[in-house]
């Protein structure tokens, strides 16, 4: 995922409840479903992060020696400006580009609809 692209705010926007309903013709499923896209957002982004930071490791014991990776800490602050993962899952909730399915009903959607509620 290339997070350098991403339209998410980086701050708290108020949303407007019926337009997250929209999708799925309840408030309560939408959360769901962007809390689950927000977790998976948040393992693929700190997995990616601490792929990077791996190359800085050091298996040496030494606390004498504790250096500062200038590169390392660049990384670490590109990070931390991103969007959070729920801010960025609700962004792509919006724009429809999550797939979700409801095991239970059988339901399924790729894109919330425009004042459509369950089929």
């Amino acid at each position: 995922m290339d997070y350098k692209k991403i339209k998410a705010p980086t701050t708290t926007v108020t949303q407007d409840i019926k337009r997250l309903e929209e999708g799925v013709g309840n408030v309560y499923e939408a959360a769901v479903i962007i809390s689950k896209r927000a977790n998976q957002i948040g393992a693929e982004m700190k997995e990616e992060l601490n792929h990077k930071l791996e190359e800085f490791a050091s298996y040496t014991d030494n606390l004498e020696e504790i250096f500062e990776n200038k590169e390392q800490i660049e990384i670490s602050r590109f990070y931390e400006r991103l969007p959070k993962p729920t801010l960025i899952a609700l962004q792509e909730y919006l724009e429809g580009k999550v797939y979700f399915r409801n095991p239970k009903t059988g339901y399924e959607h790729t894109q919330p609809s425009k004042g459509n509620e369950k089929e």
